[in-house]
């Protein structure tokens, strides 16, 4: 199979009238970078047209591939199948629904010369005020119990090296907390301000309730893998 520098991974659900113009945005950028890349989309079992929309651009376009799924698992399932089939060295996540910039890859690749992942942060929210609110609580409540200082574990836009999630194994809902599994394997990761736009097509499929209460229910899980982590290498004896 052949490798490419970068894959660009996107998880869709109902996104026919986007996939598109994330692709061209996103092939706009990858040619200017001069990097040789692919697009994965990831259809999340889409009812809308958007799994035949994709595999129309597929069938156009040699940097887009597709993978669909029968019916929905959701996000943290798009990304785990993303992860098995992409060829990049470098893995770029994105929501399928155009709010994160493609224009934001490049300053974030230049990261990766010293650190292993970058995560975006959204410092002007494009969203209404619940989801605002929402997501500040949410954000708040991990890095307490996780004692990260991330901003934005939301932010759909993130890029790391491939060997980074070489081990993580997704749960449902684990998605929301890929910066605090990269560090469990060992891996450095930076948060860094990028653009957000709002979504003028297509609609949410994230509310209060499965965006805040069912992550904390995760948590729960990610903290005690935090806490039972194995650590053993500073005390190995040769």
């Amino acid at each position: 199979m052949k490798t490419v520098d970068i894959s660009v991974i996107v998880p869709a659900y109902n996104e026919v009238g986007n996939v598109q113009a994330l692709a061209d945005e996103v092939t706009a950028v990858m040619k200017k970078i001069k990097k040789e890349y692919e697009i994965l989309f990831v259809d999340d079992g889409s009812t809308d047209g958007t799994a035949e929309k994709l595999q129309e651009m597929a069938q156009s376009d040699s940097a887009v591939r597709a993978i669909r799924f029968a019916r929905n698992h959701g996000q943290s399932a798009a990304l785990a199948a993303g992860f098995r089939y992409a060829r990049g060295s470098v893995f770029v996540l994105m929501d399928a629904d155009l709010q994160n910039d493609p224009a934001d890859i490049p300053h974030m690749l230049a990261q990766l010369d010293t650190y292993d992942a970058v995560c975006g942060w959204r410092r002007t929210r494009q969203d209404d005020f619940v989801k605002r609110i929402s997501s500040k609580i949410a954000n708040a409540v991990r890095n307490w119990a996780t004692n990260e200082q991330i901003h934005d574990t939301g932010c759909a836009l993130k890029l790391f090296k491939r060997e980074c999630v070489h081990n993580i194994k997704l749960y449902h809902g684990l998605h929301r907390f890929i910066p605090t599994l990269i560090k469990i394997e060992g891996y450095n990761v930076v948060e860094v301000k990028v653009n957000h736009r709002p979504r003028t097509n297509g609609i949410s499929k994230y509310n209060i309730g499965n965006r805040l209460f069912c992550s904390l229910y995760d948590l729960v899980a990610v903290r005690w893998m935090m806490k039972r982590q194995i650590r053993f290498a500073e005390d190995v004896l040769e």
